[in-house]
């Protein structure tokens, strides 16, 4: 037993005493490299199949400042319980934690990446998994922070359990087939951002105070289901945004206290498909889904609305457009004034609502602060009852829901 103890000393000791690149390039591929505790040289590359752990807080892998800290360049590494820090500031360099590259079958898995511009960048990957690492980065201004996370044509891999704080964003680019779940993200921009990306999954994520939420660019046939969204506030504050997206599923998910619940822009893109906004709840928004440019068929259905400012905005004012060429149906609407006759909990009348010219805070954002004072509930009350314009219609729900309780 004491030589195997001295044995076990004397290995670990070896390692400290060189530098962590030089060991890697010693070891065999597919070898198991369990670091101990202490800090370690950074700026380092494994180019062969290889699995480093480590104990957690206590293992450090420190770069030196300059460039990224860990360079994964072959299929099939593993890196669990390390904490890697202090990488380069250079965004044209993608300066980074951990960077994989033209790799397959890669884990990283509870990894504690801070002070680093960009936390994991993953370019041309595929079926990996991201799994339970916390993330932040330089203590920057927002804007010129890294992404915490970043895939670039990387496709089928799995994103889970991961905790983005202060970084940038969480961005998917040109990426396909990904599985993204159980994330959470705070006080960053865009808690995620898919760019030209299609058939992925979004579901159980929690984001929080972000300057935006979900938001989908020039991609399709993806599901969100079950996420929720907060305290998106301030001039981009959105939930759950569609910009040019065709063939989405947005179901069952939570949006409270943005400035806009939903945004549809020229959304669906693709004018023979559809999108589907089923189940969801827009709850206490400025706006519940504010409608930009033409946007038509898209199908909200079972969705609660209720204590948003106004339920549904579109900012062309020609309402008639974009929101009564969708399809609503089934709906709670917190100001629905019909009745339930026959108990069926749907209303016996539809819900209609009308654009009022006279609505002054909806196009003037200086107006919002007086919003619920004395003097704008008495404007939109002689709105309704004398409207100075034909108002527009900008939705029709036949069958407005009685009760949110049907929907959960």
């Amino acid at each position: 037993m004491r030589k195997v103890a001295l044995l076990i000393i004397f290995l670990i000791d070896s390692i400290i005493a060189q530098s962590l690149q030089s060991y890697i390039d010693k070891v065999k591929a597919g070898s198991k490299l369990e670091l101990p505790e202490g800090v370690f040289k950074g700026n380092i590359v494994i180019n062969k199949p290889l699995m480093i752990v480590g104990k957690g807080d206590k293992t450090i892998i420190e770069g030196d400042g300059n460039d990224t800290v860990i360079k994964i360049r072959s299929s099939n590494v593993i890196l669990k319980n390390l904490k890697i820090t202090n990488s380069g500031n250079e965004h044209e360099r993608v300066d980074a934690g951990i960077s994989v590259k033209d790799s397959d079958f890669c884990t990283i898995e509870n990894c504690k990446i801070v002070d680093c511009l960009f936390g994991i960048d993953l370019q041309n990957v595929h079926h990996s998994k991201i799994i339970g690492n916390y993330i932040t980065s330089k203590k920057f201004p927002l804007g010129i922070r890294g992404d915490g996370v970043r895939l670039w044509y990387s496709n089928d891999n799995l994103l889970k359990k991961n905790h983005l704080y202060k970084s940038r964003d969480f961005v998917v680019w040109y990426s396909h087939g990904n599985v993204i779940e159980e994330n959470l993200g705070e006080y960053g921009r865009y808690s995620l951002h898919f760019m030209y990306a299609g058939k992925n999954i979004v579901r159980n994520n929690t984001y929080k105070h972000n300057s935006v939420g979900i938001f989908f660019m020039y991609s399709k046939d993806t599901i969100a289901e079950n996420n929720t969204v907060m305290s998106s506030i301030g001039t981009t504050g959105i939930g759950i945004g569609l910009k040019d997206a065709s063939n989405f599923k947005i179901k069952n998910n939570t949006i409270l206290y943005c400035a806009k619940g939903f945004y549809l822009d020229r959304s669906p893109f693709d004018p023979t498909a559809k999108n589907y906004l089923i189940g969801n709840r827009i709850l206490y928004n400025s706006i519940g889904a504010h409608f930009h440019s033409l946007s038509v068929n898209n199908v909200l259905k079972r969705n609660v609305f209720k204590g948003n400012m106004e339920n549904v905005f579109d900012d062309s004012g020609q309402g008639r457009i974009h929101s009564v060429m969708n399809h609503w149906e089934e709906n709670y609407w917190d100001d629905y004034e019909g009745l339930d006759k026959n108990g069926d909990g749907i209303g016996d009348t539809p819900y209609t609502l009308y654009y009022y010219a006279d609505k002054m805070w909806l196009l003037n954002p200086n107006v919002r602060f007086f919003y619920g004072s004395p003097v704008i509930s008495i404007m939109n009350f002689i709105a309704k009852l004398a409207p100075f314009s034909e108002p527009i219609k900008l939705v029709t729900d036949p069958k407005p829901l009685m009760y949110e309780e049907e929907i959960l």
